[in-house]
């Protein structure tokens, strides 16, 4: 049987992260680093203070092949360490690589990570409620187009919250900027079989990506007119009418705009519906340049905060879309630093994008970029005229790093 990962824990605190059917004494004496090599052949490791940005950091490790090391995660919090869905998200980065070394010390205020290889493959992966599928899937966009095995995942838990990504929102945006850098073919794939509001989720979705060996660069500088508005209006354990009230609520703004609107209702029963009461909206405006624009919104969990009308929510939804096409550029801000990572990641050659403000998380993957990668972007901000209305845009500009699918072989 091959060896899955290596784990050196001090304390069953992280009793979490043991692969199934490996003894604690296996792992204590399973070789250390990677095969045909011990640590002092390992390249210099990265080391970062503070909980922020834990994504982005495993992410570019595991690309990059640099181990990282974060100190001092929530030390001076009351309850100090990594939280349920970190450790759930380290579990998950665990299972879609091979021979990966994770080292946390007994507060869970320390963290090492030496990355293995991609490997992908059929999961299944049950994410943190705390936390929505979303949260976990754009990781998982970033990494997926690398593994030595097209990657097909099941991931259950809360599909739509207030604080992530939607499902629904990554599919219409997330998807399309992919098949733009040559990701696409039959086993392209992200769907919802069940539907799970917070607190409880309860939710599940199907996600399948195919691998590429090589990107192909981007050369996207004009967004486009919006030709055409379309969306999702879903409520789960709740009356179906309210789905009809928000699309009325929205299309009362949008309409004002643009004729070619349609949002679906979608109201999930029985065991669909997942284990809490909810409803919420996404918009994605499509340009006649294939850009796509997201804007979502959900209820409050149940028995958190004041009840939302679904009027209300149709309103403010309707309005944050408006806002994100003010923005502008050819990608949307929830998509920004995953163009940004495939254009670093892609051939040889120059790419460009049109994108809107930059947002911080934005600018931060950037500075992040720099340290796994060296590599850094021309940027020029355009200012909004005839051509350019809306917000100011910035243009970014960077020469690939030639970034290659060692495990995909040349047909």
């Amino acid at each position: 049987m091959s060896q899955r990962s290596v784990f050196l824990f001090q304390t069953t605190w992280a009793r979490w992260a043991l692969p199934r059917g490996i003894s604690g004494a296996a792992i204590a004496a399973a070789p250390r680093g990677r095969p045909g090599g011990g640590m002092a052949s390992q390249p210099h490791s990265l080391s970062y203070v503070g909980c922020n940005f834990l994504r982005q950091r495993l992410v570019l490790s595991t690309l990059s092949g640099r181990p990282v090391k974060i100190r001092k995660i929530r030390a001076k919090e009351e309850n100090p360490g990594l939280r349920d869905f970190e450790a759930s998200f380290i579990r998950l980065i665990d299972k879609v690589t091979n021979g990966s070394r994770i080292e946390i010390n007994q507060t869970g205020t320390t963290l090492y990570y030496q990355p293995g290889l991609l490997y992908g493959g059929v999961l299944e992966h049950d994410c943190s409620p705390h936390r929505s599928i979303g949260y976990y899937l754009e990781s998982l966009l970033c990494l997926a187009p690398f593994m030595k095995h097209p990657l097909r995942i099941v991931l259950r838990g809360v599909t739509n919250d207030q604080v992530d990504p939607s499902v629904d929102v990554l599919k219409a945006t997330a998807l399309p900027l992919l098949k733009k850098f040559g990701i696409d073919g039959e086993g392209f794939e992200l769907k919802i079989t069940r539907r799970g509001m917070p607190p409880k989720g309860g939710g599940e979705v199907i996600f399948a990506c195919p691998v590429r060996k090589v990107l192909r660069p981007i050369q996207s500088t004009d967004p486009g007119k919006i030709k055409r508005i379309r969306g999702t209006a879903y409520s789960v354990r709740v009356s179906p009418q309210i789905a009809n009230r928000i699309v009325d609520s929205a299309r009362s703004i949008l309409n004002k705009f643009i004729p070619d609107i349609y949002i679906y209702t979608d109201h999930m029963k029985g065991t669909s519906s997942g284990k809490s009461p909810g409803f919420g909206l996404s918009l994605v405006a499509e340009t006649t340049n294939g850009t796509f624009l997201g804007a979502e919104l959900a209820s409050n969990p149940q028995g958190q905060g004041t009840a939302v009308l679904p009027e209300e929510l149709g309103l403010n939804c309707a309005k944050l879309l408006l806002e994100e096409i003010y923005r502008g550029g050819c990608v949307d801000s929830t998509n920004q630093s995953l163009v940004l990572l495939l254009m670093t990641l892609g051939q040889q050659d120059v790419s460009k994008v049109l994108l809107g403000p930059l947002s911080p998380y934005t600018i931060e993957f950037l500075r992040h970029l720099r340290s796994f990668f060296q590599i850094m972007f021309k940027i020029e901000t355009k200012p909004s005229h005839e051509e350019l209305q809306g917000g100011e845009k910035v243009l970014m500009t960077c020469v690939g790093i030639g970034f290659a699918n060692l495990s995909k072989t040349i047909k």
